[in-house]
């Protein structure tokens, strides 16, 4: 009886494995501020130095689905914070949306539940909730979610894919649901909050499937406990951010992802944010993480060859189904639309030219 429950019990899991298997891989960026780099009429070229449209040379490279990320009142964000690129309220998100669509991608919408910027460091509560009773809070993250996505689909840019937050292993809307993945408080409010997101999405958008995304792909311990937490919660897929200046070696996300298939078979996992540094000019950032560039120079050489490693370790787990670049339309080439540099993107900002590392990037789905 106990060798008939085991044979079961691996036979169930092998389905799992062959339907996650056998689900389209995506391949794709968070490319949020592109309509503010073509209003500033910024250009864009292939590897040769040929003029492209960004959205039809994303489609030859083997690109078939594209983020964007939303933020409830981009207006009330700090100064610094909209030089940084925070300006993707409803309106604009619709607008990228629709071209999305039409352009044949898969469309995944991230939800921020924030004015601003929300990572592991911050997750502000959104102005118009600032005062709200925390008991109110699930019902306010609902009505949002719901009425946001009802616009987006009456524009005809309904998402396929949608995030319940960004990189919230921290938790989000802080104080109040502000969490530590090793610990205990708080958690009953968050998953109230992220019931009531998914609520939401499964009503409006019910094909779309749902993400709930972290940050900390290189620390399985916290991983496993945040996920642990949430294993009532109707969710689809495990997003993860992952970049190597941050999140140790690729080898290290490998035996992630290994975990995750073990203790979560159930669900997909994307890497849904990575980026790599390809230079250092004008740009703070990339100074400072180059203590933490132990594995890859930060050059154009340095890109190229994280991005070759990375893929090829993505390709060896059945469970990933998507991987996408963050910022990679970053084009500093005859524009004014950030104020720095960042040095993460798939253009040269120098030049305007494709980086070698955008055809190991599709190497993903080919």
């Amino acid at each position: 009886m106990k060798t008939f429950r085991l044979m079961s019990t691996l036979f169930f899991l092998l389905v799992l494995c062959l339907g996650i298997h056998a689900q389209q891989r995506l391949l794709g960026g968070d490319i949020s501020l592109l309509p503010s780099y073509e209003e500033a009429g910024t250009v864009y070229r292939d590897e040769t130095g040929k003029a492209v449209n960004p959205l039809e040379y994303f489609k030859e490279e083997g690109w078939n689905a594209i983020r964007v990320r939303l933020f409830v009142e981009p207006d009330r964000a700090p100064a610094e914070h909209k030089g940084e690129g925070v300006c993707q309220d409803l309106d604009y998100v619709m607008k990228l949306g629709q071209r999305i669509k039409k352009a044949g991608y898969q469309f995944m919408l991230d939800f921020h539940y924030s004015d601003t910027w929300a990572d592991p460091g911050k997750q502000f509560m959104p102005y118009r909730w600032k005062n709200s009773s925390v008991a109110s809070l699930p019902d306010s993250v609902y009505q949002y979610t719901k009425k946001s996505l009802e616009v987006m689909v009456k524009a005809g840019a309904c998402p396929d894919l949608v995030q319940v937050g960004n990189e919230i292993t921290n938790g989000m809307m802080w104080p109040a649901a502000k969490v530590n993945p090793l610990g205990k408080d708080n958690w009953d409010i968050l998953v109230k909050l992220l019931e009531s997101g998914v609520k939401a999405c499964r009503e409006v958008c019910p094909r779309a499937k749902i993400i709930i995304h972290t940050e900390k792909a290189g620390e399985w311990d916290k991983t496993k406990s945040y996920y642990n937490h949430l294993r009532q919660l109707d969710y689809d897929v495990i997003g993860l951010s992952y970049y190597p200046m941050w999140h140790k070696a690729v080898g290290v996300l490998g035996a992630t992802l290994d975990s995750l298939a073990v203790n979560f078979p159930d669900k997909e996992v994307m890497i849904v944010e990575t980026a790599a540094y390809y230079s250092h000019e004008k740009d703070q950032w990339a100074k400072s993480a180059d203590q933490y560039s132990e594995f890859y120079p930060i050059s154009t050489e340095g890109q190229r060859i994280f991005t070759h490693e990375l893929v090829a370790e993505l390709r060896r787990h059945a469970n990933v189904t998507g991987l996408f670049w963050w910022f990679p339309e970053e084009n500093a080439c005859g524009n004014t639309v950030t104020e720095g540099w960042l040095n993460r993107g798939l253009f040269d900002n120098r030049t305007g030219k494709a980086l070698p590392a955008m055809k190991e990037f599709n190497r993903f789905i080919r």
